[in-house]
């Protein structure tokens, strides 16, 4: 099943990859956004492994309706869900070597290209979503996000991904000492596994998939997310005490590869741009929607949520982990500085 999974993703980037060199050539479609037209446009791939009914894969579609409405039909933006071109490491990689042109990814996933975005798997940066939004919103965030070109990418806007809390089979979560020893599945991602070990607690990185059974039979005590994998995922099934420790408020990123930007006039840059940040604003408004119906139909699973949360203790347990890492990368320390400077 593996190999096959492997096979249908390779021969997608196989015929992605001779479009783009058929691309060349003057027939088979513009090569920039300058020589574009309705009758051939400029077309754009994007890839996702979210699936096609999440919030942010809607937003994306919107996103790309929005391009070729504000385009004239000029540019197009193709998008490949579902996984269909790989995880995210794999598809990262493809941007860089100008297979597909733009990726939605979990911002600390570009950390492997620079080391700044280890920043948002850090925890306690932010004290509430109003907050993060301001930050996120920041004409100093814009500017971050323009400033990795030379790294061969550049970030086009951000979506929420909600707090993150840990979840468990039955264990409540209100203080450090609480995660003492139990098994909690991470994402892969080293600032993941950091701050957890950092609390006492067991990181195991797993795949998500591998998570609703984990949970079932005991092989792990919890693992943690937003709300929405209560209902969207089923663990609500397996894991009946949701703590609301909001301990990272991680970014989904709409990155664009630098050859690709370089591809488009100013006027066109300016309008993927426009066309992205709209996108955030809408899917701004229908995540909070989503989490109040995952809430709710949580509850009625018989998912407790715990509310009473030492948050400064849990704060204080992790600031080592946030100080290492700005002391380890200067990238970090900078984009700290902005979130601070965004928060006053």
């Amino acid at each position: 099943m593996r190999n096959r999974l492997i096979s249908g993703i390779s021969g997608i980037v196989a015929l992605i990859l001779v479009a783009a060199v058929g691309a060349c050539a003057p027939t088979s479609g513009a090569r920039t956004s300058v020589e574009a037209t309705p009758q051939n446009p400029l077309v754009l791939t994007l890839a996702n492994n979210l699936g096609d009914d999440h919030v942010t894969s809607q937003a994306l579609a919107s996103f790309a309706e929005d391009v070729e409405r504000r385009s004239g039909g000029r540019i197009v933006v193709k998008i490949y869900g579902n996984g269909q071109l790989g995880d995210e490491p794999d598809v990262l990689g493809q941007l860089h070597e100008g297979i597909v042109d733009m990726t939605r990814v979990s911002a600390p996933g570009l950390a492997t290209y620079d080391p700044g975005y280890h920043t948002f798997g850090l925890p306690y940066l932010f004290d509430s979503e109003r907050e993060f939004h301001e930050v996120m919103d920041s004409p100093e965030m814009a500017e971050y996000f323009r400033s990795t070109a030379d790294k061969g990418f550049l970030g086009l806007t951000y979506y929420s991904s909600g707090a993150r809390s840990f979840y468990t089979r039955g264990t409540p979560v209100r203080k450090p000492a609480d995660l003492r020893g139990l098994k909690l599945r991470v994402q892969d991602m080293r600032s993941q596994t950091d701050f957890v070990g950092a609390l006492g607690a067991a990181p195991v990185v797993m795949a998500f998939g591998d998570t609703y059974t984990s949970l079932q039979t005991g092989l792990i005590d919890g693992a943690e997310s937003n709300e929405t994998v209560l209902t969207d995922s089923a663990h609500g099934e397996v894991s009946k005490v949701f703590s609301m420790t909001e301990h990272t408020w991680i970014p989904d990123m709409l990155v664009i590869g630098t050859e690709t930007w370089d591809r488009l006039s100013p006027a066109d840059a300016k309008l993927l741009s426009e066309a992205a940040r709209a996108s955030t604003e809408r899917q701004k408004v229908a995540w909070a929607k989503r989490i109040e119906e995952s809430v709710a139909e949580a509850k009625e699973m018989g998912v407790r949520f715990v509310t009473d949360v030492d948050t400064e203790a849990f704060r204080k347990a992790t600031r080592p982990v946030v100080d290492r890492y700005a002391a380890q990368y200067p990238e970090v320390a900078q984009l700290l500085s902005v979130i601070e400077s965004g928060r006053n």
